[in-house]
């Protein structure tokens, strides 16, 4: 004879169930992006960027859960403290315009858009900043961080120094010169409070390749057709964690 014993959850348990239900629900409540997001055109696969794009459903179970949405956020927060800290030790950050809105760009119709952390208008002549310059802001657990040190960004985090060219390129028209100074990009430790700070030089190449793979996956998204996937096997470690694999490999092509 078996006994069949489930017991109840601890009040702790259904507490996060809770707050995880209330963010998967504010998840779930925000209106898609009908634009290509620039900070996104680094990623490899440029089929997954065209689903994306396309907004295509997810693959079944592949949404975030509750815990990883905590993550996010937490990341955020720690991004509200670096435009706090940064302004106390001397460097004059703007991550507003006049109207309060946020800086960015907008291309191709509204169909290529990009938001920035901000921009380096002045700083401690100690420094030897160039300004104005593109100031980007991420937060990463404690083995990227260390990566990030030794290698740098462009080597360990190529969506992110994708990001940082292409919103160099974009901006230029709304901050004049931002293009000719290096952008400076924090990285927070987000296990020790460690911070990292990277002068990185405009890549105009990067750039290019990275406008011109946003022109491409417009084009083929408009016209029906399917990009090539980055990888011959869905067992490349990419696709084993892409929202859209399912979708992908089921096709014939």
């Amino acid at each position: 004879m078996t006994l069949d014993y489930n017991p109840r959850p601890s009040m702790g348990e259904r507490i996060n169930g809770l707050v995880d239900t209330a963010l998967i629900s504010e998840r779930d409540a925000e209106v898609p992006r009908d634009y290509l997001g620039a900070s996104r055109l680094g990623v490899s696969c440029e089929r997954a960027l065209q689903f994306e794009f396309a907004q295509a459903p997810k693959d079944e179970g592949s949404d975030f859960s509750g815990q990883v949405l905590r993550i996010f956020e937490i990341g955020h927060r720690l991004e509200d403290l670096a435009i706090r800290w940064l302004p106390a030790a001397g460097i004059d950050l703007a991550t507003q315009k006049n109207d309060g809105g946020q800086f960015g760009f907008s291309v191709a119709g509204g169909r290529i858009r990009g938001h920035v952390d901000g921009i380096v208008m002045g700083a401690p002549a100690a420094l030897g900043l160039r300004t104005p310059a593109l100031w980007e802001c991420k937060t990463m657990n404690a083995k990227n961080w260390r990566a990030c040190v030794k290698d740098g960004v462009a080597i360990s985090k190529p969506v992110y120094a994708a990001q940082i060219a292409i919103y160099q390129a974009y901006m230029e028209p709304v901050v004049p010169g931002i293009s000719e100074a290096p952008a400076l990009f924090t990285a927070i430790n987000k296990d020790t409070a460690e911070l990292y700070h990277e002068l990185v030089p405009f890549n105009a190449a990067l750039a290019q390749r990275m406008s011109d793979r946003a022109v491409r996956i417009l084009q083929a998204t408009d016209a029906g057709e399917l990009l090539p996937r980055v990888a011959q096997s869905r067992d490349f470690f990419e696709c084993r964690f892409c929202s859209y694999a399912d979708r992908c490999w089921r096709q014939n092509k």
